[in-house]
């Protein structure tokens, strides 16, 4: 049965099938080891102490939920390009309208937080003899090598991907090792002697009490923004019956031994109360271990970070536009492929609203202003994109339970989790109200929903979108019934 919400035009061409396993599998470590694990790290670690581990695994474990019915969604049908085709096609087109713009909208965001910070924190701590004027120059530099890393082929964009992932596992896997070293090793240090009782002699494992422990929630959340990127590259994944299974149920390990692995040697190599918070704590223990050029290799590493996030949010968001084009959810100029099956409007689109990071570091904004403010925002609309996920799963369960029944990537406890998720969301949004920063986030983000709302009270208005509720209503009676003769048979 075709998907109202996914609309065909068979004049329009249609995205390659070029990411093959190893691309998949590294897209889908790189979304889920984001720049806040090498950056924010530090000030989680300085607002929790050793409950910060407990806090990324929390996180993680509601997280791979989300994933799995993802996943199961996205292998029910083929036609689903990414997540909000089957919101759209689940809950209604509005739903497709809210999902896709919000996205887009975390992305952007998110990448020009990612650009602000590139040019002037780690080229700058890399290259500090750089005038100031040039710090707006190289954002320019940055949004120009992103866009061509992605115009030419959607393959360009998974090798680069791929080679970004692998600089952060490198470096991961370099720093857990030298930290068992150096805990095996008895290494002593200007800050105490490596050991694992540093985890709970210092304060406890609770050391900063409760409230420490609901504040690291905040910053912890943006470090997993991108987990669910994997589910922007169904349209354009070869064999997604395999690869995209493999690469959700690694999510756990990948969890364990990134995060938590690091962490704990993190905190274990020196006191966590040694720890700058606005220092990456990767960049202190190498610095501490008298390895000053492992130090300045990992703010190479750390500049990688940030872009193959911004890089992620320029793939992301040109095919979301994309597919709301698609949908005429978006101008129809944004449907249209190069010869290499690439969105380049829409990659353009996203270009033009990045040059915004320009403007704001011409204007004198650093690092640090507002900062918080913008990954609040961007956590948040990331919350709700993963709340629509959820929500149509409850929706697939309830009307397909024959697509159900015969899945062979089914998530576990499925009528149990995603209302264990949605209460955990609760407990985020609360924990969002307990800093200042973070509450200004949270009463600027409904400004964004607002707007969505007007512009889907435009398009609504249009024959192609009263075609689409008309048919997404019949569809829906005709489920009903279907589920019904499943359940009588």
């Amino acid at each position: 049965m075709k998907s109202p919400a996914i609309p065909e035009h068979p004049e329009s061409p249609k995205l390659e099938r070029a990411l093959g396993n190893r691309h998949i599998q590294l897209i889908a470590i790189g979304g889920a080891i984001g720049t806040g694990l090498f950056m924010g790290s530090g000030k989680t670690i300085s607002v929790a102490g050793p409950s910060v581990l407990l806090v990324y695994l929390i996180i993680g474990f509601m997280l791979y939920f989300v994933m799995r019915a993802m996943g199961e969604i996205l292998l029910s049908r083929k036609e689903y390009r990414n997540f909000a085709d089957f919101t759209g096609d689940l809950l209604g087109p509005w739903a497709a309208f809210f999902t896709g713009w919000t996205y887009w909208f975390c992305w952007v965001v998110t990448a020009v937080a990612d650009v602000i910070v590139i040019a002037s924190v780690y080229v700058t701590h890399l290259l500090p003899n750089l005038p100031p004027w040039s710090t707006p120059v190289i954002a320019l530099l940055v949004i120009a090598a992103l866009i061509g890393l992605n115009l030419p082929t959607v393959r360009a964009f998974g090798e680069t991907e791929f080679w970004f992932a692998m600089v952060k596992i490198v470096a991961i896997l370099a720093l857990i090792v030298v930290g068992v070293v150096l805990i095996l090793s008895g290494f002593t240090s200007a800050q105490g002697t490596a050991s694992f009782t540093h985890l709970w002699d210092a304060g406890g494992f609770f050391a900063k009490g409760f409230l420490g422990f609901v504040a690291a929630f905040q910053i912890a959340t943006f470090a997993f923004v991108g987990i669910e990127l994997v589910g922007t590259t169904a349209a354009e994944t070869k064999d997604p019956d395999t690869n995209l299974p493999r690469a959700v149920r690694s999510i756990p390990i990948r969890i364990l031994l990134f995060y938590i692995g690091s962490l704990v040697v993190l905190m274990s190599v020196m006191p966590w109360t040694t720890y700058d918070a606005d220092n990456s704590p990767f960049i202190q223990v190498f610095d501490a271990a008298g390895l000053p050029a492992a130090a300045a290799v990992v703010n190479l590493v750390v500049l990688t970070s940030a872009m193959s996030s911004a890089n992620s949010g320029i793939y992301s968001t040109s095919r979301m536009v994309y597919g709301l084009a698609t949908q005429n959810d978006a101008p129809r100029m944004f449907a249209r492929l190069s010869s290499r099956h690439v969105p380049r409007n829409a990659l353009f689109l996203t270009a033009v609203v990045l040059l915004s990071s320009v403007v704001l570091l011409a204007a004198g904004l650093g690092e640090s202003a507002g900062f918080s403010v913008v990954t609040t925002v961007s956590s948040l609309c990331f919350m709700f994109v993963w709340t629509m996920i959820l929500a149509s799963y409850l929706v697939y369960r309830r009307r397909r339970p024959q697509d159900h029944a015969a899945s062979r990537f089914r998530m576990p406890l499925g009528t149990v989790m995603p209302w264990v998720v949605f209460a955990f969301f609760g407990f985020l949004i609360w924990a969002f109200t307990g800093d200042p920063d973070t509450l200004a986030g949270l009463l600027a983000t409904p400004v964004w929903f607002v707007l969505v709302t007007v512009g889907y009270l435009v398009v609504r208005r249009t024959p192609d979108h009263r075609a689409q509720r008309a048919e997404f209503r019949r569809q829906v009676a005709e489920e009903h019934r279907e589920a019904e003769r499943v359940s009588v048979g």
